[in-house]
């Protein structure tokens, strides 16, 4: 009787601490988030003289109105990264999920030497010049889609989290079945593999569609035409333009006709960008316990 009340008491304070280190798990992660929220909507002077509050102490929305100054400049940009993050993650998914179950396919002669240099590339790269060279000159690629959609379609770390999710989520007794059942392997990929791995394709989808949605640096290398550019590379275009005329005006000692919200642009910059993620990510939130389950019961 008496260890049985040690152990509750045990169980309870485990419990206790458990729960504490989540909340401060949970705070730490919520909190510059909502800092972020509130310096957006808060002036650039409160800013300035109070720094961040969880709670605006001057309500404005300069920052947001700095942002969407020119809205169609804005809009095409957020069509440009909604048409590249939709199509990447499509096309990647398909691929990536493709070879993912070519890969973990045990009569696959080759599967151990096409794992091996798909797992070099992680190690070594060609370098940036070279990869410049080949899609601006050799492919032309320049102030294209294609080029903002077509690196991020095949990624090597990707490709093994998926063949190893396939492997561990689709048994091989039932791929064996299905062949009997007269199916071939596009009938398998369709109708076996992609239901059964979804909640892997969730996780990939999702790492995708943040690479592409968080792009910036592929339109600062190919893309010239302004209507072209991806919204991240946008926002950073006029976070510098804002930075340098604040600049240019305490170094020459020139007055502003309107002071520029530098600090609350920065911040409504982040929730401009950061926003469709955090209403995409309930969605899929599903899939990711599933797949933190997947394997701990086997039938």
């Amino acid at each position: 009787m008496h260890t049985r009340a040690r152990d509750t008491e045990f169980t309870l304070l485990f419990q206790i601490i458990a729960y504490s280190m989540i909340l401060i798990l949970s705070l730490i992660c919520i909190i510059p988030f909502l800092l972020i929220l509130s310096g957006s909507f808060s002036s650039n002077e409160s800013i300035v003289r109070d720094g961040y509050h969880l709670f605006p102490t001057d309500f404005s929305l300069e920052g947001y109105k700095m942002v969407f100054k020119f809205p169609t400049q804005v809009l095409k940009a957020y069509g440009v990264t909604v048409f590249t993050t939709v199509v990447g993650t499509a096309l990647g998914l398909f691929f990536i999920t493709m070879a993912g179950f070519v890969l973990q396919r045990k009569d696959f002669r080759y599967r151990n030497t096409f794992s091996f240099f798909i797992y070099f590339t992680t190690l070594f790269g060609g370098g940036l010049v070279p990869w410049y060279i080949m899609l601006a000159n050799y492919f032309n690629l320049t102030d294209t889609y294609t080029v903002l959609i077509f690196p991020g379609l095949m990624t090597p770390f990707l490709i093994i989290l998926m063949k190893n999710f396939i492997r561990s989520a689709v048994p091989d007794e039932l791929i064996e079945s299905a062949k009997i059942d007269g199916a071939n392997d596009f009938r398998i990929y369709f109708s076996v593999v992609l239901k059964l791995a979804m909640p892997g394709i969730a996780t990939v989808g999702l790492f995708l569609a943040l690479g592409y949605w968080n792009d910036w640096f592929t339109s600062s290398l190919f893309i010239n035409n302004p209507d072209m550019y991806q919204l991240q590379f946008y926002l950073y275009n006029t976070m510098n333009t804002i930075t340098f005329i604040d600049q240019m005006a305490i170094g020459t000692g020139i007055t502003l006709s309107q002071d520029v919200p530098t600090e609350s642009t920065k911040m409504a910059m982040a929730i401009v960008v950061t926003g469709p993620i955090l209403f995409l990510y309930p969605f899929v939130q599903r899939y990711f316990v599933k797949g933190l389950t997947i394997g701990a019961v086997k039938g």
